[in-house]
């Protein structure tokens, strides 16, 4: 999951009209809202550009989505690694022997929120038809959806719906609601990541009445039966409140995966044997910079959450390895520090024929060696030690550490600096100061993004590319930037990458041909022989030989000298004493929240 959403010219115009009028004269200040009741304050580095689950493209999207829709299945809480568990489904589905069949059993009396798009005001019961039907929307272009990459090529009928022209009420054959609470799923090959799938964002269950009822503004609108609903959202922040309708079903802690030994800390135990959500009022303020974010959480009294900014760093620790805090901050927050599940990374855009393919082979020879030089100028230790506080953890290609198919023997040329390697490279290949291409090189405008761009820069600097080549073009947002990936603008992009689950193959769909732009592939990527590798492990479960063939694309991919990769930061949370929570952003994600609680008084001793 990128952390960008992509949204068109239009929308965006109406997003900015909504967020300036409708909800910033509805909006309801905390102090109001929260008379009397029990509030937790969460932080976040940007606003979500929709609320609509088919444009849930981005980590900010996805953690409001889960909590004011259902999703199928989700993750547990605790448990690390990362394991399913069902949620809106009444337990696994049965599969066939040739695992091309699933059908879901969804649990019955569960209800949408009170809306005026319901007859009489009052949300209805969820059935089988809402989840074929809020699928389906990926597969209608009027809905701007970015999630179609889950299912499409493999859930039969859909790209045929598609092609008849997105017909709500015309079947797709391979999605159909059995009767009130059962769903089939007919693969057109096996999809082992399909209940992953199902756990997205994306699939969050939306009803057609409401869609239909308010047409561009539910994006802004969400009517689900999630733990929270809607009160009110603007650029910086967003408020949500208990769903009282929200079915009861106590935590059992050791189901959710606890383990005493390494989270006993935290009062989780306080939230055995309740129902979820436990508190009265979640609010997510949007705090772009990383020092407002700690200033805000250090105050007390405002958000109650957040990760250790990397210039607080010294100030925080008391060792870096392992991560340890200060004794004064060890005695007023909560801490938990672990590799996040994902990468920061950056890709040529092949499309442009200046780094990527030509029709003149030569030319296109000449093009890898240029792309092999810059790759060997980065320096991904320099990058580390300072964007990330020299606790991120570098390592050759695109398969990330929180993954079993990982290799920590990958050979780390790729990630060494080598400038002399680099300026022969381009000698060798006829390169030089006069005809080597200008470089755009896209990004926000945040301060912290542009001291990326100047040491990019002074880094070809030193392998002989010119400064006035190496272009910077800034972006006001990240759903504006997101949109010059997707339509293929830019020839260099640098993102991050979360894991939608905890599965390699996740990053590996980022260079498969068919998801070229406005796909996943921002890169463009288009090598007949990774297509055909990735083709063939992703129909195929865990096991020795699927890794394998996962080692092999990443090194193909590698050798190609398409990305410059990678980086996974070592994220450090913090939160107030009195907040039960084991916070996660990464494949849990939103999902937590529901479970967060807020002592009265401020808990003493602990973690």
């Amino acid at each position: 999951m990128q952390f960008a959403a992509r949204v068109s010219l239009g929308f965006t115009a109406f997003l900015a009209a909504v967020l300036l009028a409708g909800c910033g004269e509805s909006r309801t200040p905390a102090g109001d809202a929260s008379a009397g009741r029990k509030v937790y304050r969460h932080s976040m580095d940007e606003a979500p550009s929709s609320l609509d689950p088919v444009q849930a493209a981005n980590v900010y999207a996805n953690h409001v989505a889960i909590n004011v829709y259902d999703t199928l299945y989700s993750y547990k809480y605790l448990a690390r690694p990362y394991e399913l568990k069902p949620n809106l489904a009444d337990g696994w589905p049965e599969i066939s022997e040739d695992l091309l069949t699933y059908t879901i059993r969804i649990k019955p009396g569960v209800h949408f929120i009170d809306d005026p798009a319901f007859e009489g005001g009052v949300g209805r019961e969820l059935t089988a038809e809402d989840v074929v039907y809020s699928i389906k929307r990926h597969f209608d272009p009027a809905t701007l959806p970015q999630g179609a990459w889950l299912w499409q090529g493999r859930v039969a009928g859909l790209q045929e719906w598609k092609a008849a022209g997105s017909d709500y009420d015309q079947p797709a054959s391979g999605l159909v609601a059995l009767d009130r609470y059962t769903l089939r799923i007919q693969l057109a090959k096996p999809y082992p990541q399909l209940l992953d799938s199902l756990a997205q964002g994306y699939a969050a269950v939306v009803p057609r009445e409401a869609v239909e009822r308010y047409g561009a503004q539910f994006a802004m609108r969400p009517v689900g039966s999630g733990p929270f609903r809607l009160v009110s959202f603007d650029t910086s922040r967003i408020l949500l409140e208990r769903n009282p309708k929200f079915r009861q079903e106590p935590v059992d802690l050791e189901a959710e995966g606890y383990d005493p030994a390494t989270q006993g800390g935290y009062g989780l135990e306080r939230i055995a044997g309740r129902s979820p959500p436990f508190v009265d009022l979640l609010e997510m303020d949007f705090i772009n910079e990383p020092s407002a974010r700690w200033n805000s959480f250090t105050k007390g009294d405002e958000v109650q959450y957040t990760t250790v900014p990397n210039e607080q760093l010294d100030r925080v620790l008391a060792s870096r390895s392992p991560v340890r805090l200060k004794p004064e901050y060890e005695e007023r927050y909560h801490s938990f520090a672990a590799i996040e599940a994902g990468f920061i990374f950056q890709v040529f855009n092949l499309n442009f024929p200046e780094f990527g393919y030509h029709p003149d082979p030569g030319q296109e020879r000449r093009n890898k060696a240029l792309r092999c030089a810059i790759i060997k100028a980065f320096d991904w230790e320099a990058r580390n030690e300072s964007f990330y506080g020299g606790i991120g953890e570098v390592y050759p290609g695109i398969i990330v550490p929180v993954v079993p198919e990982f290799d920590p023997d990958t050979p780390r040329d790729s990630i060494t600096r080598d400038v002399e390697g680099a300026r022969r490279l381009l000698a060798e290949h006829g390169w030089n100061a006069q005809n080597l291409p200008v470089l755009t090189y896209g990004t926000t405008g945040s301060v912290v993004m542009r001291l990326m761009f100047e040491q990019f820069r002074a880094w070809l600097k030193e392998i002989g590319y010119p400064t006035s080549k190496v272009v910077l073009r800034q972006y006001a947002t990240f759903g504006d930037i997101s949109r010059a990936w997707k339509q293929s603008e830019l020839p260099w992009i640098a993102k991050g990458w979360g894991l939608d689950y905890p599965d390699a193959e996740n990053t590996l769909q980022l260079f498969y041909g068919p998801n070229g732009s406005p796909g996943s592939n921002d890169a463009n990527y288009r090598n007949p022989e990774y297509d055909r590798l990735y083709e063939q492990a992703s129909v195929m479960l865990a096991s020795p030989e699927r890794t394998g063939i996962y080692r092999r694309m990443n090194r193909m991919l590698i050798d190609d000298c398409v990305a410059v990769t990678g980086l996974s930061r070592k994220r450090i949370h913090l939160w107030h004493r009195d907040v039960i929570a084991l916070p996660d952003r990464e494949i849990v994600g939103g999902f937590f929240l529901k479970y967060v609680d807020v002592l009265d008084k401020p808990a003493a001793g602990g973690r």
